[in-house]
């Protein structure tokens, strides 16, 4: 017997070595496999960007993992409490494995491999096992990986601290909602920042790590209440807070309001997007929803607003010209029609309209049902909500309602001011448009409207709608002489020519009032846009010359040097041309627009700043009596400042007598310049003042005529005046900086010859060693356009009146919308000079 037992012993001791021998292999053999855990000192998690306007209001965030990385100094007791208390109470006494975890972990694997399910049943983890397996692990359930996961707790808690861990654990968990980390949950789930949560919230963050999906706010809600009033009792338990406490937030509601994604101002969804896709040609796409950058922008949102709203007016306005089109859409009225037009999906950025279906028609009124609201969850609500849908109240409509409109009908509808229940009929206008504001003496772009409804359509009109600038393109034209020896007062024969294309056919280029006026000076011809006398005033200077100019001010990388060009006839985008004239009203210094002035990256640091000019002196620790610092503009001067005063001149004369007289409204220095191309397919008003710079530009997407009564002194003028009006509210009218050694002069606007005593005169700008003509010289002039101007002057002597070939009796003595801007078209300009 006793040598039975020492061989049994020995047989133990054998099989228990070998055992140990083969627990010490595997344990070795699954070391080896680890990964590097010393990578968690420089762990970065993908961070938020987040993008903010220029008064730091926040427009948008971007990113894949919904995160804001929060140091562990700056979470509230109040939230680590709950969390400690729902997943490890021993955090901070434990060496990494919790005793009492891992004994219920074998436990309930035991008993589920008694009752026949196989598997890892988990459990048992602590938070320092939870940061091994999220950051270094797969979550597969395996006996190696919650071997390796234990391997790696003691192995973290060894060289890391308990903050740095517990500070991992809360910026990496996923908690529902995108949400990756306590910060963003914060903010997903409630709208607030985390020292501003309630015990209430706390805790139903704290209860969200075992299962976001189990304790969904809206699909799960007594599950998601259950599992957080449980967490507020283990803090109970745990002493964090008092019974009083607990009852009192286990007695509160969820109180979950999801937080929208995107641009979070809904005017300025397509400013948002443009800096998104710089943002992601600056540093990719890897940066930009994962770095963590911090982005300030150009945005000013009154602003923004102003444009939004100024641009919808107008393209509102021109819409309703043409009738009402159609229903949005048709539905059978059921039981619940509330339930029926919910489905259809209204314009998100056009908060100012509601859906509504027509549910009873009378003669020149309709019973209409709103489109209810959703609830939390995205479903329709219960509230069921009807109003009146008025004819009286629809002035550009004159059929009554029943010509076309059905029950099932579904149109939008605004209320009626002043009239509880009385809506009137809105419309979705086809044509569409683009307005950006800009200073203009640093290109910060300040508003940005890049079409009617960023919903609707996300192309940007703004920066990616390529149209023809027509008549806006002249002022380089005449820059571009201004600079080469041209005075505003120089004369330009106004008179038909005939350019031969290189295939043998002719272009006979014509006035908006098909009509020539013989000389007239450049400042006559910008004021009233003369097509002709551009034309030969660009082959007098040369195209590749003018070619060079657009270059330069930013308008055309290169543009072809045909002279139809000169009338605008190449395409560019509004942001361009809003530049290039910001260029001419800042004295020629070149704007390189931008709607970003500095990205900082997660740390803080500066990575990009918009404003290159040079500081002297800014770096300075503190004053010791030295001067201010100076900044020293190194942008490239690609215009004579003189030149851009001479050109700021001439356009405030468009506004003051040319084609953009309804923004003398604004009563302020304005210059700017109108354009309207051939056949009316796109209407331009690009001006500014000391302060703004605004191109406006409206135009169908499949260019189209808009009829012929449709300019850019009609359309896009008044545009631009509402939005300026508003955009300069309370701030004194500015006079243009005048440059130094500037002279002027008093001239007579037909000829430009100095001015006598007693007749009409304008006062002109003029360069040291330039004046008034002497006598007038006369570009372009040759026998064939005198005879031209001969037989329009025996029409003058027959009939009276100016350069005109028509009657005067059938001619109005004053200017109707004459905006000598298209290529060809109708309209009448005054007979008298």
């Amino acid at each position: 017997m006793l040598r039975l037992l020492g061989w049994l012993f020995g047989f133990g001791m054998f099989m228990a070595l070998g055992a140990v021998g083969a627990g010490a292999i595997y344990l070795t053999t699954v070391s080896a496999q680890l990964p590097d855990y010393t990578v968690l000192k420089d762990y970065q998690p993908p961070v938020t960007t987040r993008v903010h306007a220029a008064d730091g209001i926040l427009l948008a965030e971007f990113a894949r993992e919904r995160r804001l990385f929060q140091p562990i100094e700056t979470v509230p007791p109040l939230l680590v409490h709950a969390f400690l208390s729902a997943e490890d109470k021993d955090f901070y006494s434990h060496g990494g494995l919790s005793v009492d975890g891992i004994a219920r972990a074998v436990r309930d694997n035991v008993m589920a491999r008694m009752d026949g399910i196989s598997g890892v049943q988990g459990g048992g983890s602590t938070i320092t096992q939870q940061v091994a397996k999220n950051f270094l692990l797969s979550s597969e359930q395996t006996w190696d990986r919650k071997i390796q996961e234990a391997l790696l707790a003691v192995r973290i808690e060894s060289t890391f601290s308990k903050d740095r861990i517990l500070e991992l654990y809360l910026n990496e968990i996923f908690l529902g909602l995108n949400s990756y980390g306590v910060a963003a949950a914060a903010l997903n789930y409630f709208d607030k920042a985390l020292y501003e949560l309630t015990l209430s919230e706390a805790a139903y963050i704290a209860a969200l790590p075992k299962g976001p999906n189990n304790y969904h706010p809206f699909r799960r809600t007594e599950a998601a209440i259950e599992r957080r009033n449980w967490v507020i009792d283990r803090m109970v338990e745990n002493g964090y807070v008092t019974r009083e406490e607990a009852e009192s937030a286990k007695a509160e509601p969820l109180n979950v309001v999801p937080r929208a994604g995107g641009s979070q101002l809904y005017s300025a969804e397509y400013f948002t997007e443009e800096v998104r896709r710089e943002l992601a040609k600056l540093y990719g796409e890897d940066q930009l929803y994962g770095g963590g950058l911090s982005v300030r922008t150009t945005l000013e949102p009154r602003l923004q607003e102003y444009a939004r709203k100024a641009l919808m007016d107008g393209l509102i306005s021109y819409d309703r010209t043409k009738g009402f089109r159609e229903p949005v859409a048709s539905i059978e009225i059921g039981e619940d029609w509330g339930a029926a037009v919910f489905e259809i999906i209204p314009l998100s950025d056009v908060p100012e309209w509601q859906l509504a279906v027509v549910l009873e028609m009378s003669n020149n009124e309709a019973r209409i049902g709103l489109r209810p609201p959703s609830t939390m969850d995205g479903a329709a609500g219960s509230e069921r909500v009807e109003g009146v849908l008025a004819g009286a109240e629809i002035p550009w409509v004159s059929n009554p309602l029943s010509q076309f409109l059905e029950m099932g009908d579904v149109v939008y509808v605004s209320p009626v001011s002043g009239k509880d229940g009385v809506y009137t009929l809105q419309q979705v206008p086809e044509i569409e448009g683009a307005l950006v504001a800009m200073d203009p003496r640093t290109g910060r772009v300040l508003a940005m409207v890049g079409g009617f409804s960023y919903a609707m359509s996300e192309f940007n009109r703004a920066t990616q709608a390529l149209r023809q600038p027509g008549s806006s393109f002249k002022p380089i034209v005449y820059a571009a002489a201004l600079d080469n020896g041209y005075t505003p007062a120089s004369v330009v024969l106004d008179a038909p020519v005939e350019i031969r294309n290189p295939d043998g056919s002719v272009w006979r280029p014509e006035n908006y009032a098909q009509e020539f006026y013989g000389p007239q000076t450049l400042r006559r011809g910008i004021e009233r846009s003369r097509n002709v006398m551009t034309v030969r005033l660009a082959r007098d200077l040369g195209m590749p010359l003018i070619a060079e100019y657009a270059r330069l001010f930013g308008i055309y990388d290169d543009m072809q040097p045909v002279l139809a060009m000169a009338l605008g006839a190449g395409e560019t985008t509004n942001l361009r041309m809003t530049a290039a004239y910001a260029t001419i009203a800042n004295g020629g210094r070149k704007i390189v627009p931008t709607l970003i002035d500095r990205v900082q990256d997660r740390y803080g640091a500066t990575v990009f700043r918009h404003d290159e000019r040079l500081c002297e002196g800014c770096e300075a620790g503190q004053w010791q009596g030295q001067g201010e610092p100076l900044i020293m503009d190194n942008r490239e001067q690609v215009l004579d400042p003189m030149t851009a005063y001479q050109i700021t001149s001439m356009m405030e004369g468009v506004v003051q007598r040319g084609t953009g007289t309804a923004a003398k409204a604004l009563n302020r220095p304005v210059a700017g310049k109108t354009g309207t191309t051939n056949d009316y397919k796109d209407a331009w008003f690009v001006g500014f003042t000391p302060e703004l710079a605004v191109g406006v530009y409206v135009g169908y997407d499949q260019p189209r005529s808009m009829g012929s009564s449709v300019t850019g002194g009609s359309f896009a003028v008044p545009i631009f005046t509402d939005f300026m009006a508003k955009a300069l509210e309370g701030t004194p009218p500015t006079p243009f900086n005048v440059p130094p050694s500037m002279a002027t002069a008093w001239i007579n606007p037909s000829s430009g010859a100095q001015a006598y005593e007693g007749e009409a005169s304008i006062q002109e700008a003029f360069k040291p060693g330039t004046g008034p003509n002497a006598m007038t010289s006369v570009i372009g002039l040759d026998a064939n356009a005198w005879d031209s101007i001969q037989r329009q002057q025996r029409m003058q002597q027959e009939y009276g009146g100016g350069y005109s070939s028509q009657p005067v009796a059938e001619a109005p003595s004053r200017w109707e919308e004459a905006d000598d801007d298209g290529w060809g078209g109708g309209g009448w300009i005054s007979l008298t000079d």
